[in-house]
């Protein structure tokens, strides 16, 4: 008996959707077909966008996305011809992005996600662009909430 192929990164998948939304609720969407690449993204641009040090970003089949609830309430600001990263309007957090060139492919900001994932981040990229208060290495305490006293 030959074993099964293992299905391209971008293929259909038998999984259910994941859940996703915006910070508000206005925007929600289901995911179809999983989440591919995903890296922690250092670059002077995801870390301005995301207001962070850095942005989770994954691949999605731009034909597994779903907008089930807002999808008037999605805007889009052209960072540089032909890519636009979609937001919501009302409370503005980024939902993902889109590139003319790649016009099969979507990036998806992974803390919108409500549902657990199974897939994980591969690397740390553009880390000489980091924030100079950004230590990947840091030894900091740790907490399941605030941090007494706050």
């Amino acid at each position: 008996m030959s074993k099964p192929e293992a299905p391209s990164p971008m293929s259909p998948s038998p999984m259910p959707p994941y859940l996703a939304s915006c910070l508000c609720g206005a925007v929600a969407l289901e995911i179809h077909g999983g989440i591919h690449a995903i890296i922690h993204c250092h670059c002077s641009r995801c870390r301005k966008s995301s207001g962070t040090a850095y942005a989770t970003n994954g691949f999605i089949r731009r034909s597994g996305l779903r907008i089930t609830h807002g999808e008037a309430q999605v805007r889009s600001y052209e960072v540089k011809p032909g890519r636009l990263r979609h937001f919501c309007g009302v409370c503005a957090s980024p939902l993902f992005s889109s590139n003319r060139d790649d016009p099969e492919r979507l990036r998806l900001r992974l803390g919108i996600l409500d549902s657990n994932i199974l897939e994980r981040p591969l690397s740390h990229n553009f880390v000489s662009s980091r924030a100079c208060w950004d230590d990947l290495d840091a030894q900091l305490p740790r907490y399941d909430g605030s941090e007494p006293g706050r």
